[in-house]
């Protein structure tokens, strides 16, 4: 479990980081639609799938922004 903290972890303290942890549910949430529609054949939204998409990206570029900032 202490992977999964680390991870969500911004890396200066071991706050969780809400940004990260908003990224990954959402990027969960994502694959677990692509999968159901691939597999299953339940449709989604396609509205609501790239919202989704649209969080995720967003998500991954203010982590990866943060480690060029100065702290």
């Amino acid at each position: 479990m202490h992977w999964l903290r680390s991870m969500l972890s911004d890396g200066t303290s071991d706050v969780v980081s809400s940004k990260r942890a908003v990224t990954i549910l959402a990027f969960l949430l994502c694959a677990v639609a692509f999968l159901s529609d691939l597999f299953y054949g339940l449709r989604v939204e396609k509205s609501s799938f790239d919202s989704m998409m649209y969080i995720v990206i967003a998500g991954l570029g203010f982590t990866a922004s943060e480690k060029f900032t100065n702290k």
